[in-house]
């Protein structure tokens, strides 16, 4: 499965943030910390199971006639095939039920944007880019607190 882009207006919101976190005032580094956050909110969603901001996703799964959950949640939105069976539970999960192996797109996300974002996922994230800005030059483990932030919004799934 490929993850889309965070859209701009995310990533400059999740720059400014960083900024302020940091009391740089100038803008020489907001390349690069725009880029931090970036792989900030990427390993957010990965660390969590979520996709923390609404986007487009596409996905190739393989039912052999059984349902399949995709793989990010909260979907709001499913585009399939015309042989391909789909449903949203409760939970936000998307369900795909096909013959062999279909590509599905979905709509998924808890948020529409930054300011939109619970926050301890949002200061998670700014400060695993603070750290990532401050140790880009050594090999430091992020800070404990970024994970005990994200957690509560972990979603723990059994393999198949």
């Amino acid at each position: 499965m490929e993850y889309p882009p965070f859209p701009g207006a995310v990533i400059e919101a999740a720059r400014a943030a960083a900024k302020a976190h940091l009391r740089i005032a100038g803008d020489s580094e907001d390349a690069l910390i725009e880029g931090l956050a970036a792989s900030a909110l990427a390993l957010a969603e990965r660390f969590t199971g979520t996709a923390l901001i609404a986007r487009d996703f596409t996905e190739s799964v393989e039912s052999k006639g059984h349902w399949r959950a995709l793989t990010l949640a909260p979907v709001t939105a499913i585009d399939a095939g015309i042989d391909i069976a789909i449903d949203i539970d409760a939970q936000g999960l998307g369900w795909v039920r096909a013959r062999g192996r279909a590509t599905v797109g979905y709509r998924a996300g808890t948020a529409a944007g930054w300011g939109d974002l619970p926050p301890p996922i949002a200061t998670g994230v700014v400060l695993l880019t603070a750290h990532l800005f401050d140790h880009r030059e050594k090999d430091m483990a992020p800070p404990a607190a970024v994970s005990a932030l994200w957690r509560p919004w972990r979603r723990v799934r059994l393999a198949a």
